[in-house]
């Protein structure tokens, strides 16, 4: 009666330093400036009871008879409905002849969530009711290791209910804070007084007290609970707002709390929160005839790619906290369209987080910066790749010539994997630009095939005993690397580095003969090779036969020769493709007893995650490289198995996928007993590349300083359609017109003017401007 789905179905609601994640049910949990390090309230990931240290409750003050407005932990007899939008959730939800809205949001800019509780009375007669919220405190990693060091009090200024935690170390000056809206509230900093002896949040021992203790305090098995009364008249409505956020300190908690004083300003907060979402998610808008297109690409995936993979570092299945080096630049490229200030501000702070020797920190924790510094062979190319791309799309060439400092700590030892620490900024620094170079100058280490030397792992983390004795080399790492220095050459000639520019064609030339001698397996291209020299990815291997990431990487990085990347491709959809259950496997067959031993993958069960399930980031690259190949049947093809809404369109489907299908899934699983259930959803990069997938590769939009550069691989039976795209304060609203099957543009009239390029040239004039692409003559 609690779940309708088959596991959580949850929201990300966050701004760059606060963040809450919400399930169905109204299960939650709240975290400060790092959703791992300063969680306020306990993180659970358990699918089936879905437990939370947060609640609300609802009372009839006469009968004594309480529930929640959400589906948990005191569920009502009556159904709920849940639904989650851009930055808030709402709950809805009648009982007795009450009749709630629970509205739960997020400040855009201030670390506070509100919980806006609505109460119409339709019982037909004059009702007596409380309203309670409680919070279990941690303001730290964990319950157990910190909650003996907290103490609570009452603000003698505002009211509110403080907690204050100074043996967290690096969070000890914060101040959290929980509020309600009434004068007249009761309130209890003592846990296990509000739930008691063997109480439960289902029937905690306060709901059969009048009212809450006051009991505050150190030694305290801590919360946070505050807890209001009224009279309801029948047709009456009654609005409560409770709030709980974190101060940095008891000075910042008492601004906040200043700052929302009254219903009107909280108000105002959530429809700023509506406008903000509904402008950042409307710079490209899609009018397709694909529904499930428009409703992923105008929303959902731009939405978990910025609130949750950039602002919140969290998901249910994972609560991160850190920055990874790869992933968040990665992540990042889908912002290109909608915020390159973000785009620039994420290059420059990522730069500072590069070592001397020119290799990065794998991922580190905000805000002190104690992260892992590892032999990982690909992290620090991706700022030299992220910077290209920005550099562009924006003609921002000035990014280049920031100065960044660098870190320095000690290095790794040859057969040290990784090292845990808090690096030190070196006295040294040089320009974004001389960061990039580093990175790529660090990367030209080969084998004795002449491929990069593999280290604790490529992109695959999870093959870090491939190169574990340093010899070890990465076919797929050639390839990226390969465009890595295409793309700085371009980027050296443009700035007049004309030597480090031949550099990187010369070493990309040799690169790409090393590829076809050592990397073609015949029909496919091998994965790797191990320190020892036996190959991985090969016909030899009797499992991991083929992998998609170099078959993707071949078209993508554009160094393979064109037949054999198509014959690699065709095995891929030949290999790798399952139809029957909708996915995209990286790599087949599964790790099971392979020897030499590739590294953690082979732990996971076969069919799992990396291990011969669909890891939904390489999928999409391969339906990336399928369009780039211009095959449109079997890109649209691809991309319908992996889109989200199709695996949960029917109840039966959705209870096979069992995650939601509004976002995308980290993984879908191929073992036998699970095949085709989602894992690991929200917190996953396959968002970006899927975002990237469909505005650039498919709907062709490619976004070059002041030009927008048309490119397009359509659906043959595709009409007319439309594209809305915003450039800054101007709207361009292009209408497409196929006169055939071919998607080349025949030509692109802007505002009456007719143009034979497929180019849009832009302009911020704050005006509508009309646009007609017609696309012609047949393939």
């Amino acid at each position: 009666p609690t779940h309708r789905t088959p596991a959580p179905w949850i929201n990300v609601l966050a701004n760059r330093q606060f963040g809450t994640i919400i399930s169905e049910s109204g299960s939650s949990y709240t975290w400060g400036e790092n959703a791992h390090e300063f969680r306020l309230t306990p993180w659970n990931n358990d699918p089936v009871s879905d437990p939370s240290g947060e609640a609300f409750y609802v009372r009839d003050e006469e009968s004594g008879y309480f529930w929640s407005p959400t589906p948990l932990p005191a569920p009502g007899k009556n159904p709920y409905v849940t639904r989650h939008g851009f930055g808030y959730t709402i709950f809805e939800h009648e009982e007795t002849g009450i009749v709630t809205s629970l509205t739960i949001f997020v400040s855009l800019e201030y670390s506070i969530k509100f919980a806006i509780l609505h109460v119409k009375n339709t019982s037909g007669r004059k009702r007596k009711l409380s309203a309670t919220a409680m919070n279990e405190l941690v303001m730290g990693t964990s319950r157990d290791k910190y909650h003996r060091h907290i103490s609570t009090e009452v603000d003698s200024r505002t009211g509110a209910l403080l907690a204050f935690n100074p043996y967290n170390k690096e969070f000890s000056d914060r101040t959290v804070f929980m509020d309600v809206n009434e004068v007249n509230r009761t309130i209890s900093g003592d846990r296990l007084e509000f739930l008691g002896r063997n109480g439960s949040r289902a029937s905690p021992a306060a709901m059969k007290n009048e009212n809450l203790s006051g009991m505050t305090g150190a030694g305290l098995d801590p919360c946070g609970a505050l807890q209001v009364k009224w009279e309801l008249e029948d047709h009456s409505e009654k609005e409560v707002i409770f709030s709980f956020g974190v101060g940095q300190t008891v000075a910042d908690a008492r601004n906040i709390l200043q700052r929302f004083q009254g219903s009107g300003a909280i108000h105002r907060e959530l429809e700023a929160v509506w406008e903000y979402w509904k402008q950042t998610l409307g710079v490209v808008h899609l009018q397709t005839p694909d529904s499930s297109l428009n409703f992923l690409a105008n929303g959902w995936l731009p939405y978990q790619v910025l609130s949750c993979r950039i602002w919140g570092r969290s998901g249910f299945y994972q609560s991160g906290g850190a920055f990874g080096f790869r992933d968040q630049l990665q992540d990042s490229l889908a912002l290109l369209y909608s915020h390159p200030e973000m785009v620039r501000e994420q290059l420059i702070t990522f730069a500072s987080h590069q070592y001397l020797e020119g290799d990065v920190q794998h991922w580190w924790h905000p805000p002190g910066g104690r992260g892992v510094r590892t032999q990982c062979s690909d992290d620090y190319l991706w700022l030299a790749l992220v910077t290209c791309q920005y550099v562009e799309a924006t003609e921002d060439v000035g990014i280049l010539d920031v100065p960044v400092s660098y870190l320095k700590g000690p290095k790794l030892k040859p057969d040290e994997e990784s090292s845990y620490g808090l690096p030190q900024v070196a006295a040294i620094s040089g320009t974004l630009y001389e960061h990039c170079v580093n990175a790529v100058l660090h990367g030209l280490n080969f084998g004795t095939h002449g491929l990069p030397l593999m280290g604790s792992g490529d992109w695959n983390d999870g093959m870090n005993l491939v190169g574990q004795d340093g010899r070890g080399e990465s076919v797929w790492l050639g390839f990226f690397l390969y465009f890595v220095l295409e793309s700085m050459a371009q980027l050296g000639k443009n700035k007049g580095d004309d030597s480090f520019a031949q550099k990187c064609l010369t070493e990309a030339a040799t690169l790409s003969e090393n590829l076809e001698k050592s990397g073609w397996d015949g029909q496919w291209y091998k994965r790797a090779y191990f320190d020892t020299g036996e190959a991985l990815g090969s016909q030899e291997n009797q499992e991991c036969q083929i992998d998609s990431l170099p078959q993707s990487w071949a078209v993508i990085s554009k160094a393979a020769k064109p037949q054999r990347a198509q014959e690699a491709m065709n095995q891929v959809y030949k290999k790798l493709v399952n139809p029957e259950a909708g996915l995209i496997q990286l790599l087949d067959p599964p790790f099971q007893n392979s020897h030499p031993n590739p590294g953690y993958i082979q732990g996971y069960l076969a069919g799992v995650r990396e291990n011969g399930g669909q890891y939904t980031h390489a999928a999409v690259w391969a339906v990336m490289a399928f369009a780039l190949m211009k095959d449109k049947k079997r890109a649209w093809e691809l991309l319908d198995l992996i889109n989200p809404i199709h695996h949960g369109d029917t109840l039966e489907k959705s209870h096979i996928y069992k995650v939601e299908s509004y976002v995308m899934a980290g993984d879908v699983y191929t073992a036998d007993a699970h095949i085709g259930r989602g894992g690991w959803s929200w917190y996953t990069g396959s968002a970006s590349w899927m975002y990237q997938l469909i505005v650039k590769h498919l709907m062709g939009l490619h976004l070059k300083g002041t030009r927008l550069e048309l490119n397009p691989c359509l659906p043959d039976d595709w009409g007319t359609f439309k594209i809305h795209y915003r450039y800054r304060k101007t709207f361009y609203h292009i209408v497409f017109e196929k006169l055939g099957n071919s998607d080349q543009v025949m030509e692109v009239i802007l505002d009456g003017r007719v143009n034979f390029k497929n180019v849009i040239d832009l302009i911020d004039d704050q005006k509508d401007h009309q646009v007609v692409v017609r696309l012609g003559g047949d393939s």
